[in-house]
């Protein structure tokens, strides 16, 4: 009988050490997806922030360049640069 005991015994720790060896696999792929979902959120907002710049910078160039022809249109009928005709 103690031959059997042993071998229950055995199966039973080998059966609870595979079950916490499976999950802390399954521990480590889930941080490792928290951590995967974090950088990608943290790309996702870098891009955005530089795509944001670009688009300023390019407006800004452009608006420089409009300014430089002449060909840039007033934000505001009461700019003095470009004063609107007295009333009558």
């Amino acid at each position: 009988m103690s031959g059997q005991n042993t071998s229950q015994t055995f199966a039973n720790n080998a059966t609870s050490q595979a079950q916490l060896a499976r999950d802390e696999m399954l521990n480590q792929g889930s941080q490792a997806s928290d951590q995967t979902s974090s950088y990608t959120s943290q790309a996702t907002n870098l891009l955005q922030q530089t795509g944001e710049q670009v688009k300023n910078i390019a407006q800004g160039a452009a608006d420089a360049v409009k300014n430089t022809l002449g060909m840039n249109k007033p934000t505001s009928t009461d700019h003095p640069s470009n004063p609107s005709p007295p009333r009558t």
